[in-house]
């Protein structure tokens, strides 16, 4: 007990480790990438704060397995070069106790990876839906600041309001300026004041209406240029960014997607459910790809390691892809699963005879010696 404790305490303290590396930087990608639609005034920054929190369980269903994978290769990798696996060895511990032990560790992963991709993840993605919907209803003058010059649609409009009135749905001394990237044409409106109007509540197409103003179309250094005097001047108002809404598929449940036969729904089923085996397996494989020795190095197999779990995730996500388009069926998700356990199987008991294999292989000649 003694021994799985200390086991289990390095594999955990290794996988929460890396996990929030990795967690850290898909965050802070999908971060960047969201703030550059609200830099160009497409979204607000308490959409991008708050998508990217609720993206974050849907993001721990990959992380975590990838995550315990790593975990287990530098603790027992490092238990390897320090010795200490020599030590465990004489005391009786096999290659197949440290399996075991390091199942103990796994099998919480496994828990908390179906938690979250079974309940919590899609939860967290109806609140996505809920915040895109309240999103979609604003538009780009929602994001305005009253005395500031606004860049938005890409850059291609500024815009400009000096006050807002009655939560926003008045606007005050108006500057638009358009350029048409294709003529080079440059419009320019200016007005009084001006209101939203929403033409379409299901869609929620909306039009600005500009009163007492003017408005200014000609090319940059040209003199044919118009100008219009108005009293009221409507313009439709583009539509939010749709890059970003999500599929409706992964805020279902797992009892709505159990109810549904179509290849999409049951492929994305099966997916959920694969992801907790995907953690226990990987992890039997681990175990022994830690098995280094002394001279090679802590990280000596940790790329061919990694080369492995991508080629056994890729494979995952191209069988739910084939799957979905109605190609094949869901045991393909399982047939996957089924050969990596096998390679699990034959490095556990036939670890020597994989050593034997890899020793055939030319070596690499070092640096000063023939």
């Amino acid at each position: 007990m003694i021994i799985f404790r200390y086991l289990s305490r390095q594999i955990m303290m290794s996988t929460i480790a890396v996990s929030t590396v990795l967690t850290m930087l898909i965050v802070s990608g999908r971060f960047i990438k969201y703030l550059s639609y609200a830099a160009a005034g497409e979204l607000s920054p308490e959409f991008v704060f708050q998508s990217v929190a609720y993206r974050i369980p849907g993001m721990l269903v990959l992380i975590l397995p990838l995550g315990l994978f790593l975990g287990v290769l530098l603790a027992y990798g490092r238990m390897y070069l320090e010795s200490e696996m020599v030590v465990l060895n004489a005391s009786g511990v096999s290659g197949r106790r440290l399996s075991m032990y390091a199942l103990g560790p796994a099998v919480g992963i496994a828990f908390m990876v179906g938690l979250l991709g079974m309940y919590i993840s899609p939860l967290c993605w109806k609140q996505v839906e809920v915040i895109y919907a309240k999103q979609s209803e604003k538009s780009e003058l929602d994001s305005l600041s009253p005395g500031r010059f606004q860049s938005l649609s890409g850059g291609s409009r500024t815009s400009y309001i000096s006050g807002i009135k009655e939560g926003g749905k008045e606007l005050e001394l108006i500057f638009v300026s358009e350029r048409d990237a294709q003529s080079g044409q440059l419009r320019v409106v200016l007005a009084e004041s001006g209101k939203q109007v929403v033409i379409n509540p299901d869609t929620g197409d909306r039009f600005v209406v500009l009163k007492n103003g003017y408005r200014y179309e000609g090319v940059p250094g040209q003199a044919d240029y118009h100008e219009i005097k108005y009293a009221e001047y409507g313009f439709l108002m583009p539509r939010s960014n749709g890059n970003l809404r999500p599929s409706g598929i992964e805020s279902m449940t797992f009892s709505e997607l159990l109810s549904k036969p179509q290849p999409r729904y049951q492929a994305e089923l099966h997916w959920r459910l694969s992801m907790p085996l995907l953690a226990l397996i990987i992890t039997l494989i681990a175990v022994p790809m830690s098995k280094t020795n002394p001279r090679q190095g802590r990280y000596a197999k940790l790329i061919p390691s990694i080369l492995l779990y991508m080629l056994y995730l890729t494979l995952l996500t191209s069988a739910k892809g084939v799957i979905d388009e109605g190609e094949a069926s869901v045991s393909l998700l399982w047939l996957i699963h089924g050969a990596f356990f096998l390679l699990a199987m034959s490095l556990m008991f036939a670890g020597s005879a994989w050593e034997r294999l890899l020793n055939l292989l030319p070596s690499i000649p070092q640096r000063g010696k023939a």
